[in-house]
C-alpha cells in the first residue's frame, strides 16, 4: 500500500538498558538497535511504558537518547520514536524540543497523567501549547493513550479538535487501550487519514482492518518477526490469520508475567544472549521459577 503514513510500520517499544547497577548500559544499545532491525522492526520508541519512561529523568532520557541516535545511523531506514510525555507541560516541551533536535521521526505522548480529571478544554490547550513550542513544521506527534495506566485518555472529540487544529503535527495516536470495540469505533471515525499504531499484539489484525497502520508493542522486543510478518502479509493483500495466532499465544504468555520490562529482559538474555540487565524499582527482577515457565510455554510454540 502506497498510501501509509511516513510513520507506519512495526516498532518495538524498546527496553532500556540497565547494569545491574542501574546505570545504562550504552555499549549494548548498538547490539539492541541491530538486533529489532534484523528482526523486521520499522523503528523503535525509546522510555514509552516498557521502556520505564517515567523512571527516568529528562537528563538521563536525554544521554540514552544521544546514544541511540548515533547508532542509528547505522540503520537506514529504521526510525526511531521517543517518549517524551510527563505530567509537567514544561519538561514535555523540552523532551518533545529535544527529540526533534537530534533527528528522531516523531514523539509518542502521554496525557499530563497527574491530573486525571482534566477536560477536554484542558488537555487540548495542553498539547497546544507543547505542539506548538516542540514540534516542527514537518514534525509528528503521536498520543498515547493508555488509560488504564495513566488514567487520562483521548476522548474522539479530543482527538478530532488536535487533528482539525494541527492536521499534520498531531499525527494521531497510539492505541494501547487493549480494546478491540475502541480499535473498530478509531477506524469508523477517522479512517486512513488518522495514523493509529497498536499497541496489542494479540489484536494487530483486527486492527489493521479497521485502519490502523501499524502497531507499538512490547513484545516485538522479542517476536517482531511475527508481527513483520502480518504486516507484510497484510500489505500484500493476503491473510496473515496464522501469524496472528502464534502471535496472540505469545502476548499470553508475557502477558502472564507482567509487568513487560523483567519478563522481556529476562528472556533477551536467555533467548537470544543480551546482558542481564535490571530493571528500576519499583519494579522488581522476574524470579527464576516464573522465568523457566515462560521458557517452557515460548518452546512449545
Amino acid at each position: 500500500m502506497t498510501d501509509n503514513h511516513p510513520l507506519a510500520g512495526v516498532y518495538a517499544a524498546a527496553v532500556t538498558l540497565l547494569k545491574q547497577d542501574s546505570n545504562f548500559d550504552l555499549e549494548s544499545v548498538p547490539a539492541l538497535l541491530h538486533f529489532l532491525a534484523s528482526r523486521g522492526c520499522h523503528g523503535a520508541l525509546l522510555f514509552g511504558t516498557t521502556g520505564e519512561g517515567p523512571s527516568f529523568s529528562p537528563k538521563e532520557r536525554e544521554t540514552f537518547m544521544r546514544s541511540a541516535r548515533v547508532y542509528r545511523q547505522q540503520l537506514p531506514g529504521f526510525k526511531l520514536l521517543a517518549g517524551t510525555g510527563t505530567a509537567s507541560l514544561s519538561e514535555s516541551i523540552e523532551l518533545t524540543k529535544l527529540s526533534f533536535d537530534l533527528g528522531y521521526d516523531g514523539v509518542v505522548v502521554l496525557p499530563p497523567y497527574y491530573f486525571r480529571k482534566a477536560t477536554d478544554e484542558g488537555l487540548f490547550n495542553w498539547f497546544s501549547e507543547l505542539i506548538k513550542k516542540a514540534v516542527p513544521s514537518k514534525g509528528y506527534l503521536l498520543g498515547y493513550h493508555i488509560p488504564a495506566t495513566s488514567g487520562v485518555g483521548f476522548s474522539f472529540e479530543l482527538l478530532a479538535r488536535l487533528k482539525d487544529s494541527f492536521p499534520d503535527q498531531f499525527a494521531g495516536i497510539k492505541d494501547s487501550s487493549h480494546d478491540e470495540s475502541f480499535a473498530a469505533a478509531l477506524g469508523q471515525r477517522f479512517g486512513k487519514d488518522f495514523l493509529v499504531l497498536n499497541g496489542t499484539d494479540s489484536y494487530f489484525h483486527h486492527a489493521l482492518k479497521n485502519h490502523a497502520q501499524g502497531a507499538i508493542t512490547a513484545a516485538a522486543n522479542l517476536i517482531s518477526e511475527d508481527l513483520r510478518e502480518i504486516w507484510d502479509l497484510y500489505q500484500a493483500g493476503q491473510d496473515p490469520s496464522a501469524a496472528q495466532a502464534r502471535v496472540s499465544k505469545q502476548r499470553h504468555i508475557l502477558e502472564k508475567h507482567m509487568p513487560f520490562p523483567p519478563i522481556l529482559k529476562a528472556l533477551l538474555h536467555r533467548l537470544h544472549g543480551f546482558p542481564k540487565w535490571t530493571v528500576r524499582p519499583p519494579l522488581e527482577e522476574l524470579d527464576e521459577k516464573k522465568l523457566e515457565e515462560a521458557l517452557k510455554e515460548f518452546s512449545e510454540i
